[in-house]
């Protein structure tokens, strides 16, 4: 039997996420109407926190449905996996947590992935100021990196019509949920709306190495479990004389982002999760 069709499902994995669900709830809800009505999916995992708690605290406005689902697993694919069998969506979006959606992201995205062939969507990034000066220099020469300038790069937030969503099965046990979605879709078959949303890093040299470093290991690993998917990246290389204009515009940026990838490369091979924050 199918299930009813809404407009919209917003799938937000959360593994003690106490300090940003509520914000994230917030925002999504504060977004202009989706026509024929959505809802978000909450899928806490593996939470030693109250997350699943005050997620189900947050006021559902007209227009919006919600359901709490609350794992003893913590697991983001099987977290992902969860949401979406109950989901009853056309358009599926999956949302980080720790993100803070602009009024216009959502209904944007259900009037970009309407057409009815393979679609990949997503909205403008925006990395807000951090407090460490250390990842404030690294966000903003990685911002400027051509995998952060691509269209639709899909950290924190990425959507599918149903057409794409037939490309892959169920959430496969990787790190790099987000860029296996967005490699299932050639260059072209990417959208991504002008509306932005709020994409946090973490704070401090030691985080961003352990975030580079797990960050590093999920495309590896991608490769290794689909040989030649990085192909169908897309994006601009990186030029030498481009590059070199980089550093001298801002060579603090760029110092600390060497420094972040050096730290990485002679850590190489320790593994272990960690936060995309």
């Amino acid at each position: 039997m199918l299930k009813p069709q809404l407009a919209l499902s917003v799938i937000i994995p959360a593994s003690n996420e106490e300090a940003w669900i509520t914000p994230c709830l917030a925002a999504v809800f504060a977004s202009h109407p989706v026509p024929g009505r959505a809802e978000v999916i909450v899928v806490a995992n593996g939470c030693r926190d109250r997350t699943a708690e005050l997620a189900r605290a947050v006021p559902v406005p007209p227009g919006w449905e919600m359901t709490v689902l609350d794992l003893a697993e913590g697991s983001k694919p099987a977290a992902l996996n969860a949401g979406e069998a109950v989901a009853r969506g056309r358009v599926l979006a999956w949302l980080d947590a720790d993100c803070v959606v602009s009024p216009g992201v959502m209904a944007g995205l259900v009037a970009a992935l309407a057409p009815a062939r393979a679609l990949y969507g997503g909205a403008t990034p925006v990395i807000p100021a951090a407090k460490s000066r250390i990842t404030r220099a690294y966000a903003r020469f990685w911002q400027r990196l051509p995998f952060a300038q691509s269209t639709a790069p899909g950290y924190g937030l990425y959507a599918t019509n149903p057409e794409g969503r037939a490309r892959w099965g169920e959430f496969p046990r990787l790190i790099s949920d987000d860029t296996f979605v967005r490699l299932q879709f050639q260059p072209a078959e990417r959208v991504q709306i002008a509306a932005p949303y709020s994409w946090p890093m973490v704070e401090g040299f030691g985080p961003l190495v352990k975030v580079r470093r797990r960050q590093d290991l999920g495309v590896r690993e991608l490769e290794a479990t689909y040989p030649g998917i990085l192909a169908r990246e897309g994006k601009a290389g990186l030029r030498a004389g481009w590059l070199m204009r980089l550093v001298l515009r801002d060579p603090v940026g760029f110092v600390t982002y060497a420094a972040v990838a050096l730290a990485v490369r002679l850590g190489r091979g320790k593994t272990g999760f960690t936060r995309g924050r």
